[in-house]
């Protein structure tokens, strides 16, 4: 019994000195605290919101591949679509991006959310209005410009619109068509490499009749093929975030914009084509693009790059020794063949790409 007071009291004078010293009898600090989950706000109008079955889609596609740590954020919740998911969304039925630029809607909801990604398919409305491409991409510019206001290192996913062709506007098919076109050259002169802007075709292999109940709005199969195709511009803008992005302070590249373009196609597989751009003001000695392309297409061959192809079908492609420098403005195109499951839709692929400063 001596021999155990002896011990207490030992016990009892190291802790009573351990905590003059402030150190003691506080619980071992965790290894590393968890990540802060990445915040990703579906933005646009109905076809988002009421009832954006596609955001359940991808957000449980999103956790059955292991993006967990991802957080769907907005100042409205589930609108009625019926599977669970995280619900959290910017999907204001009937709104024109046009009305939310001019009257200043959208930094309250970016403070309220505090988002790293936006995901935006927005512009409906203002077609179906017959509002001029030039209001709308000026629209855009204005909403990014605030996105960035927010958040300097906001990475932003554009969708070129679904096809629309309600009872009520025999122009709309064509309207859509036309400002989708003008899409990519916004991207390039919107785009930056901390901030970048990546163009998704919701557009290819979409059908009025066949994916949608009323000529606008997605029904199930529509819902499917929108959630397929940003599933992987939006994988990709998570791998990039978090510490150490490219555009971290020091670390900025001369800013690069990739397009995608199908030469042509057939049964199991179709050609496509990458344009990569500098959209800097500054030189670059060489470039690498990213190619994402549905699920179960591969990459089998590639012109005018060198190849490198990772799990589930992305593929990375480096310049050739000819094509690697790049003036402001310059483009360099590769080419490339893709098998296809029978299954596959119209050719498409989510590609982006980053450059390297020329020494000085």
């Amino acid at each position: 019994m001596r021999s155990t007071r002896h011990v207490s009291s030992l016990r009892i004078l190291l802790a009573a000195l351990l905590l003059a010293l402030g150190v003691a009898l506080a619980p071992p600090a965790a290894s590393a605290s968890a990540a802060a989950p990445v915040r990703v706000m579906p933005l646009g109008d109905s076809i988002t919101g009421s009832p954006g079955c596609w955001r359940a889609l991808l957000w449980n596609r999103l956790q059955s591949t292991g993006y967990t740590n991802t957080d769907f954020v907005g100042t409205l919740g589930h609108q009625g679509c019926a599977q669970a998911h995280d619900g959290d969304n910017e999907g204001h039925g009937g709104e024109l991006v046009t009305n939310v630029a001019d009257q200043n809607l959208l930094p309250a909801r970016l403070s309220a959310t505090r988002p790293d990604i936006v995901v935006m398919h927005f512009g409906t409305n203002d077609v179906w209005s017959s509002i001029a491409p030039d209001r709308i991409l000026a629209a855009y510019t204005t909403l990014v410009q605030q996105m960035r206001a927010s958040n300097p290192d906001m990475k932003i996913l554009v969708a070129q619109l679904i096809p629309m062709n309600p009872t009520n506007c025999t122009g709309c098919t064509q309207r859509v068509v036309d400002f989708n076109a003008r899409i990519p050259d916004w991207t390039r002169a919107t785009n930056t490499s901390r901030s970048p802007v990546t163009v998704v075709d919701q557009w290819t292999g979409f059908s009025t009749a066949a994916d949608t109940y009323d000529g606008v709005h997605p029904s199930v199969t529509g819902d499917e093929k929108i959630a397929a195709r940003w599933y992987p511009a939006l994988t990709a803008a998570l791998d990039q975030s978090g510490p150490g992005d490219p555009g971290d302070p020091g670390g900025e590249d001369p800013a690069c914009v990739a397009t995608f373009r199908a030469v042509s196609s057939w049964q199991g597989g179709h050609q496509g084509e990458v344009t990569v751009t500098n959209a800097s003001a500054s030189r670059v000695s060489g470039w690498t693009a990213t190619v994402v392309p549905p699920e179960g297409v591969r990459l089998t061959q590639v012109w005018n790059g060198s190849l490198t192809t990772a799990a589930g079908g992305r593929a990375t492609v480096t310049n050739a020794a000819w094509n690697a420098t790049l003036a402001p403005g310059a483009s360099a195109t590769f080419g490339y063949i893709a098998t296809s499951p029978a299954s596959a839709g119209a050719p498409a692929a989510t590609v982006t790409c980053t450059a390297r400063a020329t020494a000085s």
